[in-house]
């Protein structure tokens, strides 16, 4: 493997009852094997996308999603050239909705490293997330895995869908938990399920074993989107508010249920400060000391363990074999994770 594609941190972080790097072990010669691939997926002649992609490559994180696909595709029978597919589809796709996400939002950094919008301006920015996306479907059609295609397409739509309803829930402030829990099932649980599905695609035919893949990878997105929001409002888990949610109207399952829960002129009291165009520091405070206060973060926290544990049901129901295993201790590591 290059330096530009290791991970030191993944050799050393530890959350909850195990690392990333156990959780990875049974894995752990198609994931560098997966990494080769990937990286070869995305040559180019043109000078400018070889520069971008070197330093998106030694900026990426946990690689959550590449490994969600080989457990899957492990545990349901054997890794195989075709999984190296799924798992590459799914990080190109998934890699370009962050990289458009960026210029959208106008971040300047992603992972604590500069965002590529902020080293090479949008213009470039979006023509490489277009690589990207072009370079995903490409290389489905090359190996004819037209299956794959559809899910991960499925997906992206669904991504779409959940950010743009989100948006329209933001200018309304009018989000109830059903809204919710469909954008998020849309925004961020669809992709887990992509993964999931996607690993089990590439080793099998047998339908109603994709489905359950596609079930419990729905079931840990739901959970790991409400632990990112728990994260954002604080805590005594998690440290002190991060706010950016707040800072962009949006409202979350924690303030959901607080709002529920409060008296009418609390209420209106909350809403006045999350509709404030620009929040201070203090008023970021007082959000999450309300939610704290009326219960929005122990609210939370049980819904995403119900999720968790369901997820890790489904898991169990396949046969025992160490990536089956590794699957029910990331659902653990991705609800315990401190970031």
């Amino acid at each position: 493997m290059t330096e530009a594609l290791a991970d030191p941190t993944l050799q050393t972080l530890r959350e909850g009852p195990s690392s990333l790097a156990e959780i990875r072990r049974p894995i752990e010669q198609d994931l560098e094997a997966f990494r080769v691939y990937f990286r070869d997926s995305m040559r180019s002649r043109v000078r400018v996308l070889d520069l971008v992609t070197r330093y998106m490559l030694r900026r990426k994180g946990k690689q959550l999603r590449p490994i969600l696909v080989l457990l899957s595709a492990a545990a349901c029978g054997s890794v195989s050239r075709r999984s190296y597919v799924a798992a590459a589809l799914v990080e190109l796709l998934h890699t370009a909705t962050l990289v458009h996400d960026d210029v959208v939002d106008g971040a300047e950094r992603r992972r604590g490293i500069l965002s590529i919008n902020a080293v090479w301006k949008n213009r470039i920015a979006v023509l490489f997330g277009d690589f990207l996306l072009s370079r995903g479907l490409l290389l489905a059609l090359e190996h004819e895995a037209y299956s794959l295609l559809h899910v991960v397409s499925d997906a992206v739509k669904r991504m779409s869908e959940g950010e743009l309803l989100q948006m329209d829930t933001a200018r309304r402030l009018d989000i109830t938990e059903e809204t919710y829990f469909r954008i998020i099932s849309d925004k961020t649980a669809s992709l887990f399920a992509a993964c999931t599905a996607c690993g089990a695609i590439s080793v099998t035919d047998d339908a109603e074993v994709v489905a359950r893949m596609a079930e419990l990878g729905e079931k840990l997105g739901l959970a790991f989107q409400i632990r990112d929001d728990l994260f954002d409002l604080g805590g005594e888990d998690v440290g002190k508010p991060v706010g950016n949610d707040l800072r962009e109207r949006k409202i979350t399952l924690p303030l959901i249920h607080a709002l529920g829960k409060a008296e009418a002129g609390e209420r209106r009291k909350i809403l006045r400060i999350v509709k404030k165009s620009k929040k201070t520091s203090d008023d970021i405070r007082q959000v999450s000391a309300f939610v704290e206060r009326e219960g929005g973060i122990s609210y939370a926290r049980s819904v995403m363990s119900s999720f968790a544990e369901e997820a890790k049901a489904i898991a169990s129901s396949f046969e025992a074999c160490a990536a089956r295993d590794s699957l029910i201790q990331l659902i653990d590591f991705v609800v315990d994770r401190r970031r």
